[in-house]
């Protein structure tokens, strides 16, 4: 792409935006739509002909970034459905059971405060509480699919915290905590 063609469309930065930005409502979304477009320009330029106009030729671009952000969210959403209702159906493992217990590690309790707040409350109330997904979700008035992807994301949060507390104690169940943490604090038995 020739140097005063990119330069050109640099130029049109906030009337892209706001083609965009009419189409999806969400600045930043928009933005990240741009941008990735801007660079599927760049990598696409053979495409474009002398005798076409850049600036209609990107409108096309964008408009293809558009449709494909739709076709992934709507793949995307109706994934996370699938497996927030494959959560929920799927047989727990019951705390109850005393082995089950043993393998819970005593620094859980101690790292859930170095966690994001919204990340210790769905870990204590889904895992460690035991409530039913779904019924996380309509107390919090989330979507199933958003509280089965915080609920993914808090437990990796945890796992990262828990290696970085506990270090490779974390990686094979707790069994024998050995971290300072475990030695300091007495085994808490779930809820």
């Amino acid at each position: 792409m020739a140097d005063t063609t990119l330069d050109n469309l640099l130029e049109r930065h906030a009337a892209f935006l706001s083609f965009v930005r009419h189409r999806v409502r969400d600045r930043a979304l928009a933005e990240d739509i741009l941008q990735s477009a801007y660079v599927r320009a760049m990598e696409r330029t053979g495409s474009l002909r002398e005798q076409d106009s850049a600036v209609a030729w990107f409108y096309s671009v964008l408009r293809h970034a558009i449709i494909d952000h739709f076709r992934r969210s709507r793949t995307e959403s109706g994934a996370l459905e699938r497996w927030a209702t494959e959560l929920e159906h799927s047989p727990a493992e019951d705390a109850s059971d005393p082995f089950t217990r043993g393998l819970v590690c005593r620094c859980i309790e101690n790292v859930l405060p170095n966690l994001q707040p919204s990340y210790a409350e769905i870990l204590r109330e889904v895992d460690l509480a035991e409530e039913p997904l779904a019924d996380f979700a309509e107390h919090h008035g989330v979507t199933p699919g958003n509280a089965a992807v915080r609920a993914h994301r808090a437990r990796a949060a945890l796992k990262r915290e828990l290696a970085r507390v506990c270090g490779v104690c974390s990686e094979h169940a707790c069994l024998d905590c050995t971290c300072k943490s475990a030695a300091t604090k007495p085994a808490q038995a779930a809820p």
